[in-house]
């Protein structure tokens, strides 16, 4: 009894900072709500039956979904050639795929902004060469959040792959050509399912990062490309609504429980394996 204590203590100070740095804020704007400008669930409403709001949302979770699926489709590739290739060139592609981890997210976001203006390094390619008449508009829209939403979160992509796939037997692969499996068969049947649980770790890491996404959207894209951190800053920067505001926080945090719940059904329901 007396360990058992002892591992509380232990236990203690996670508690206590949990408290105080998550779940008394998540409550306070729970309570905000909910009670301003007076009791009841009008805030909730506006959210749910405004166009403007819905289509927030709908922005959001469509940016976040593609951003992950383009970075399952790039960073597929490039684990597996960090797993199979040589120690010299796999210490390359790691250290290129760390390097978003050592720059600000910030400086990132301006950079992509002056390579992707109107006069930047690739509109000032592109016309130079011929290819184009005049220079394409690659920011302030869509294409730009994305890509530099991509270049920041590909490696919360990249790593959970790669330590899944380092632990794959390549015997499964061949065992299954040799029985008569054609190598795209065998990639779909064999291969691809082994690397599902790191496929999947980091879907839901892009995705849910992605949902909380302020500064990369708000200089990379345009009025159609709001996401809704960006109109939670919006509405307590220049309105003051904090109740508006800490009811999108809270659809939010919900709708990010909601997919983990949903994950964690689907990985008892498959019995802990995908």
């Amino acid at each position: 009894m007396i360990l058992k204590n002892r591992y509380i203590w232990l236990l203690l100070p996670a508690v206590i900072l949990v408290g105080v740095c998550f779940l008394y804020p998540v409550s306070w704007l729970l309570q905000r709500s909910v009670s301003e400008p007076v009791w009841g669930f009008q805030n909730y409403e506006t959210i749910f039956t405004k166009t403007i709001y819905l289509g927030v949302l709908w922005n959001t979770v469509a940016i976040a979904g593609t951003t992950t699926i383009i970075c399952a489709l790039i960073g597929f590739p490039v684990a597996y050639s960090m797993v199979h290739s040589k120690p010299f060139v796999r210490r390359i592609l790691i250290f290129a795929v760390l390097i978003p981890f050592w720059t600000s997210i910030l400086v990132r976001t301006f950079a992509w902004l002056v390579i992707l203006q109107r006069g930047g390094i690739i509109n000032d390619l592109l016309t130079g060469i011929g290819l184009i008449a005049e220079p394409m508009d690659l920011v302030y829209n869509r294409f730009g959040v994305l890509l530099g939403m991509v270049q920041v979160l590909l490696p919360f992509m990249v790593f959970p792959l790669f330590s899944v796939m380092a632990r794959v037997d390549g015997s499964y692969f061949r065992a299954a050509t040799n029985l008569g499996a054609t190598p795209i068969r065998a990639f779909l049947r064999v291969y691809l399912p082994l690397c599902l649980p790191g496929l999947m770790t980091g879907s839901m890491l892009v995705f849910i990062i992605a949902l909380g996404y302020f500064i990369t959207p708000a200089l990379l894209g345009g009025r159609g490309d709001i996401m809704i951190a960006q109109l939670i800053f919006e509405r307590i920067d220049e309105f003051g609504d904090w109740a508006l505001a800490s009811t999108l926080a809270i659809v939010l945090l919900v709708g990010t429980g909601l997919l983990f719940v949903f994950i964690n059904a689907l990985l008892k329901f498959r019995g802990g394996r995908f």
